[in-house]
């Protein structure tokens, strides 16, 4: 009783605290705007190492260009490849992630004026022969963000793409032997050799002579915040704010043309394993109580209930319920999660259901749940033998109240350990959700990892969360198995 009462007492303080700050929000007028930007991507976009403050050159940027527009900003955070997808499905009002400009995006978006001036690069591992530059890569495997310009280029000089989510991953392949050079920002690649102090890459030649030209991105309707953006641009760069931004980051003014290289010697101390792991724990810790645990016990319920009826509908002698069934646990089954995934967050805003990041997670996910544990639980089912209805029958008991107390807690004894498995994976998969905008455990592992260019201890740390957590479920369908053991005739 004393912890309902602990319960209720919690909802009731969330009820009228959550309100009171929502008015306090309201008081300010100026308009929201939603800023889609990488995070794991330095020194444009990341997270400070110890206090996983979003930071960088584009960060602040966007931010001066709010202060004189006068605007609200709104951080959202997703891999590139999911940023264009975002924007087209109105999730985010405006990119700054070092977007560069072409044709494509120029008919499709609205494209501010030029706040960054740069050049690709190719790099390679140290002491690579024979690649040097574009041309050299023509039956060579790169390595990319799939969405960028620079895996157009590569594509274009005959090598093969393989698709990452930023520079320390690409940089990590190339160092590994798994892909033969990358092509990016001459900025990114100066700023992870000083981050890292590593000498396995070494840039060998320029992608071209076009200079490159970064953009802020709107929708083509959004013409009155890209005229603000631009007035914007324009001040800063009169008023040296922009100059003062790059040369923090580049030593250099990269907000003009031909302005030199950049020095990026002096850049951030590289730390050791102890200590990155030791402040990436709790944060990775929080997103797992908060947003993978939840979101997985949450998607499981629903999908259950989904998959039970799913299963009865398949079952029954209606031909119509059956075929519904039939056909939604073909489709779940035989499509991946990632795509289930994309299509209720970015493709059903298009048919006007325009759901939040959360519940387009656990959509996608109970949906999928279902479809797999619709096929668990009819078997279950089917499993009790016939005789048990006819027995039920024959005292009086209709259909669902047989179902209710004779079929199903001797369906149950069958299908708890699939159903355990199921509930395992489906914790695995949250670590897809970074692409719904969810930052759940593996997020932070990607955060924690991109701003101090190291992988596999933050990466082990992730893997250790899950499998305690993936331990803790086995033992607790163990103990549920025994316990229901306990009403089987020996």
């Amino acid at each position: 009783m004393r912890r309902v009462v602990k319960v209720l007492a919690l909802l009731l303080v969330t009820l009228v605290v959550v309100p009171a700050g929502s008015a306090v929000a309201a008081e300010d007028n100026r308009p929201l705007v939603r800023v889609g930007t990488e995070g794991t991507y330095p020194p444009f976009s990341f997270h400070e190492s110890g206090s996983n403050k979003l930071t960088g050159y584009d960060v602040e940027v966007i931010k001066a260009v709010a202060k004189k527009a006068g605007w609200r900003l709104k951080f959202v955070e997703t891999t590139f490849d999911a940023i264009f997808a975002a924007l087209d499905a109105d999730r985010i009002d405006v990119i700054a992630n070092q977007v560069t400009d072409n044709p494509e995006r120029e008919a499709r978006y609205g494209l501010s004026d030029t706040y960054t001036y740069s050049r690709g690069v190719i790099v390679v591992k140290t002491g690579t022969k024979g690649i040097t530059k574009l041309s050299d890569l023509k039956g060579k495997t790169t390595a990319q963000s799939l969405t960028t310009n620079y895996a157009e280029l590569a594509r274009k000089a005959g090598a093969k793409v393989e698709g990452v989510e930023g520079f320390a991953q690409a940089a990590a392949l190339v160092v590994q032997g798994r892909v033969d050079a990358l092509i990016n920002d001459n900025l990114a690649a100066l700023d992870y050799l000083n981050t890292t102090g590593s000498d396995d890459i070494e840039i060998v030649g320029t992608a071209g002579d076009e200079v490159s030209q970064q953009k802020l991105v709107f929708r083509k309707d959004e013409r009155q915040l890209l005229k603000q953006a631009d007035d914007a641009i324009a001040a800063l760069k009169a008023d040296g704010t922009l100059a003062r931004i790059s040369e923090k980051y580049f030593k250099i003014d990269v907000s003009v043309q031909n302005s030199g290289q950049a020095d990026l010697s002096g850049g951030r101390a590289t730390r050791s394993d102890a200590d990155i792991i030791k402040d990436a724990a709790w944060p990775m810790f929080r997103a797992l109580l908060i947003a993978t645990i939840p979101i997985t016990i949450i998607s499981f319920a629903l999908g259950l209930v989904l998959a039970v009826a799913a299963a009865l509908a398949n079952i029954s002698g209606n031909r119509i319920l059956s075929a519904i069934a039939r056909v939604y646990i073909s489709v779940i089954r035989g499509t991946p999660l990632l795509v289930q995934l994309f299509i209720v967050f970015y493709g059903l805003p298009e048919l006007g259901l325009d759901l939040p990041p959360w519940p387009s997670a656990v959509l996608a996910l109970s949906l999928n749940v279902g479809g797999y544990a619709a096929e668990i639980v009819r078997s279950a089912i089917l499993s009790v033998p016939k005789g048990q209805f006819e027995a039920a029958a024959t005292i009086g008991m209709g259909y669902w109240q047989a179902l209710r107390r004779i079929v199903f807690p001797q369906a149950a004894r069958t299908a708890v350990p699939p159903l355990s498995n199921t509930l395992i994976s489906l914790l695995k998969d949250t670590s897809l959700l970074s692409v719904v905008l969810v930052t759940e455990l593996f997020r932070e592992a990607q955060i924690a990892a991109s701003a101090a260019q190291t992988f596999f201890p933050l990466y082990l740390t992730a893997a250790l969360y899950y499998w305690v957590v993936c331990a803790l479920l086995a033992a607790g369908q163990r103990r549920i198995e025994t316990r229901l053991d306990r009403f089987v005739a020996r």
